[in-house]
């Protein structure tokens, strides 16, 4: 075998190993695992805040100034995410550390079709169980709309305005119903397009540090909110 050859049989086999990695932990349980691990329980009097999400959350918490590393918040966002995958690995990163509040983020990458086509109600459903989870283990829940979005820059022509309009409707309904905190991004950031203010977001979906700036007083009074709570 020349080395050419030699060089395409690894590369090929690397490329299987890596396809089989991303196989096996589809909901990317691996992320967090020593995080998690290091972190343990709360000590006596800690109350803690997780904020479950995608790419948004994840970029949040890259900023060195923000919250999340001001605060102690923890940041359990993964880009790229879909409700369904945040779903299986809800209970290793949330349930877990015992926080007292979660933040849930999500939805915007199941209307671009990153794992699949999803329908609205299905979406829903998926944040919903995500929300009774935290709540049968004693986690007050605070659910976030999803933030405007005119065009998908890595799926561009889906159109996802009004689709994010109405999953953030019936969400609004489901937090109403069920005495959730509601946290709304959208009417702070929406333009004349249903998309996201051109100063809020550098593509079309995610933020700039302005838009960063906009969502964090509104995420406080959420979680200040739901402290308030009763379990």
């Amino acid at each position: 075998m020349n080395y050419l050859q030699v060089f395409i049989s690894t590369l090929l086999l690397s490329m299987l190993g890596h396809s089989y990695t991303q196989a096996q932990d589809w909901a990317n349980l691996q992320r967090f695992q020593a995080e998690n691990a290091k972190l343990g329980i709360p000590t006596k009097g800690e109350k803690r805040v997780v904020f479950m999400g995608n790419s948004i959350t994840e970029g949040w918490g890259n900023d060195k100034t923000s919250f999340f590393h001001t605060k102690g918040y923890i940041n359990r966002g993964i880009s790229g995410q879909t409700t369904p995958q945040m779903l299986v690995r809800f209970r290793q990163d949330v349930v877990a550390l015992q926080p007292e509040v979660v933040v849930i983020l999500a939805g915007i990458n199941d209307i671009a079709g990153n794992t699949g086509p999803s329908t609205i109600p299905q979406i829903a459903d998926n944040i919903k169980g995500m929300a009774e989870i935290a709540r049968a283990n004693g986690i007050k829940v605070v659910i976030s709309s999803v933030l405007p979005a005119y065009d998908f820059p890595w799926r561009p022509g889906l159109e996802p305005a009004p689709k994010v309009i109405a999953l953030n409707r019936m969400l609004k309904a489901y937090c109403k119903k069920n005495k959730i905190v509601y946290l709304d991004y959208f009417s702070a950031m929406v333009d004349e397009r249903d998309g996201m203010k051109k100063e809020y977001t550098y593509d079309e979906v995610h933020c700039t540090q302005a838009g960063y700036d906009v969502m964090k007083p509104l995420a406080e009074k959420a979680i200040a909110k739901a402290m308030k709570r009763k379990k």
